[in-house]
C-alpha cells in the first residue's frame, strides 16, 4: 500500500470494484440499463433502424432492399474528479490506517459519483454548480429525448405515466427513474377514500411500477424550476441506453499548495493536511432518444 502516496498512482482494484458497485446502486440510470467497462479513449455504438417490413420470397423469387438508416453514437469517459482533505497523520500512518482512510474517502466518493452522473446524462449539468456543462455536450435525455414528453400535474401522476408510455409505440419501456415529488403524488392518490397505490404508502418505495423496473431519486428532478424540469424519464433503458466507466481511477496525494483554491482552509502545510484528489471516467450515450419519455415541468 506504501505506493498510493505516489503522485499518479490509481486506486486499489479492490477499491474501484467496490466504488462501482456502489455507484450501481445508487444511480438511477446505472440501475435501470446494464454497464460495462470502457476503453480510455471511448467506444462506438451503432444503431441500425431497419425501414420496412421483412420480406417473403417466393422460390427463385427476386429479392428487394429493405433499407436501413445506420447511426454511430461514440461513447466518450468524461472525467470527473472529487478531492478532500485529510490529517497529514494519513502519511505516516499504518497500512491498516491508510487502507481504512482511502475505504471511507472511496465510499464518499462513490456516491457523488452515482449522483454525479445521473445528472449529468439526465440534465447536462455539471453536478457541482448546477450550470449546463459544455464537455457533456448536449448527451442527455433532456436534449435528446424530446419527442415524447407530458406535462406533469400531481393530481394525476399515474395518469402523466400512461400518457408517456403511449407515445412510446413498439417500444418495450423497460425502466422509469420518478422524482420525490412524483412518488409523493402517487402514494396521496385516493379512490373513495383509499389510497390508490398503497405500495407507495408511508415512503415506500417499489422495485417496479408495472413491467417496468422504478427507482426513486432526487437527481430526476435536481434543477427544476417553475418553467422546466423532470419528474420522470422511461423507455428501454436495456436497449437504448449504454454507459461505462474506465477501469483505473488515478490518484494524487498533494502535499503543499492550496489545490482546492479554499482561500479559508488555506494552505495545506500549513495546517498539516494533506489533499487526496480521484479522478474517475464515466461515459454514456443515449442511442435512440425517441425510445424515452419524459414527465416534464409545465
Amino acid at each position: 500500500m506504501a505506493n498510493v502516496l505516489t503522485k499518479g498512482t490509481t486506486l486499489p482494484t479492490q477499491i474501484v470494484e467496490e466504488m462501482f458497485n456502489a455507484v450501481t446502486g445508487k444511480s438511477s440510470l446505472a440501475k435501470l440499463s446494464g454497464q460495462k467497462p470502457i476503453p480510455f479513449n471511448g467506444t462506438t455504438e451503432f444503431v441500425f433502424a431497419l425501414d420496412k417490413e421483412i420480406d417473403i420470397v417466393a422460390e427463385n423469387g427476386a429479392k428487394s432492399n429493405g433499407g436501413a438508416t445506420v447511426t454511430a453514437k461514440t461513447i466518450r469517459p468524461i472525467k470527473f474528479e472529487y478531492g478532500v482533505r485529510v490529517s497529514d497523520e494519513y502519511l505516516y500512518g499504518t497500512e491498516e490506517y491508510r487502507m481504512d482512510v482511502l475505504r471511507q474517502f472511496a465510499e464518499g466518493a462513490a456516491k457523488k459519483a452515482a449522483r454525479g452522473f445521473d445528472i449529468a446524462a439526465m440534465h447536462g449539468f455539471n453536478p457541482r454548480t448546477g450550470t449546463t456543462s459544455a464537455v457533456v455536450n448536449g448527451e442527455d435525455f433532456d436534449h435528446i429525448a424530446t419527442a415524447n414528453t407530458v406535462t406533469y400535474a400531481a393530481a394525476s401522476a399515474d395518469a402523466n405515466i400512461d400518457a408517456a408510455l403511449a407515445m412510446l409505440q413498439d417500444v418495450d419501456a423497460t425502466g422509469i427513474a420518478i422524482s420525490p415529488a412524483m412518488r409523493n403524488a402517487i402514494a396521496a392518490l385516493t379512490v373513495n377514500g383509499a389510497r390508490k397505490y398503497p405500495e407507495f404508502a408511508f415512503g415506500a418505495q417499489p422495485a417496479n411500477l408495472g413491467a417496468m423496473v422504478l427507482d426513486t431519486n432526487s437527481t430526476v428532478s435536481f434543477g427544476n424550476t417553475q418553467s422546466a424540469g423532470d419528474h420522470a424519464i422511461m423507455g428501454d433503458f436495456e436497449n437504448a441506453f449504454r454507459w461505462g466507466y474506465a477501469k483505473e481511477i488515478p490518484l494524487e496525494v498533494i502535499e503543499y499548495g492550496n489545490p482546492d483554491n479554499d482561500a479559508t482552509a488555506g494552505d495545506l502545510k500549513g495546517h498539516n493536511q494533506v489533499y487526496l484528489r480521484a479522478e474517475f471516467y464515466i461515459g454514456w450515450a443515449i442511442l435512440d432518444g425517441s425510445r424515452f419519455a419524459r414527465v416534464t415541468v409545465a
